[in-house]
């Protein structure tokens, strides 16, 4: 079901006014579909007629929690295996419109990240045979892995208990959640949050601090999307 225009920021313990923030800019950017539990299959009708949805309470951890995905041999891949990187966990489906969207902007900012270790990761919440063909065509270079209900179970441990693809997780070196991030991401976004966590990885931040700073950054930009 597309969420009538709704994206999230959450950051550690959100704050009310990164909320507001949030609201406003799905407001000028639809950008997100809702995902049934256990279902990685393209919507039907049904599912893509607008409606109010309720801002899911989330639950975000101090820490990236333990998990492995297959990749696209099917061969499990622990998360654990890019640990001591700063992280993008970005979950999408072939099937989801603003998932396919920011794929370009996602393949630019591995490339532009690379020298800082920043690692794209994407957790497609799919059928393993669509990927595989979808990264063919659209030449995904970054790690993908693949689940359905395992994906949703991870996405569960993450804080999103309501599923809304896609959404992005940025992660430090420490393995720490700095900031969860629902719906289409566009360049300023990213570039605002991945650069306050190479200030956090540089010692010239630390943590709560770097969570207002992304908090406050996000609700500036989605006031300037805002028309007037």
């Amino acid at each position: 079901m597309i969420q009538r225009p709704v994206w999230l920021v959450v950051i550690g313990a959100l704050i009310l006014g990164a909320w507001a923030g949030a609201r406003l800019y799905g407001v000028a950017h639809p950008s997100s579909v809702q995902v049934p539990a256990g279902v990685a299959s393209t919507p039907g009708p049904s599912d893509l007629s607008p409606a109010e949805i309720a801002v899911p309470r989330a639950k975000i951890p101090v820490l990236l929690p333990t998990f492995a995905l297959n990749d696209l041999s099917g061969h499990p891949r622990p998360v654990s295996n890019w640990s001591g990187k700063p992280l993008m966990l970005n979950f999408w489906a072939t099937w989801c419109a603003p998932c396919r969207q920011e794929i370009p902007l996602l393949k630019a900012l591995a490339g532009e990240w690379a020298p800082q270790e920043v690692t794209i990761i994407g957790i497609a919440v799919d059928h393993a045979d669509q990927v595989k063909r979808f990264v063919q065509e659209y030449q995904i270079g970054y790690p993908i892995l693949v689940g359905e209900q395992d994906a949703l179970d991870v996405a569960t441990q993450l804080g999103v208990e309501t599923p809304a693809l896609p959404f992005t997780v940025f992660v430090d070196r420490k393995g720490e959640v700095v900031a969860l991030y629902v719906g289409e991401l566009h360049r300023p976004q990213a570039n605002l949050i991945l650069s306050v966590v190479q200030e956090l990885d540089s010692r010239r931040i630390e943590l709560p601090a770097a969570r207002q700073k992304i908090a406050s950054g996000l609700e500036t930009l989605a006031g300037h999307s805002l028309p007037g």
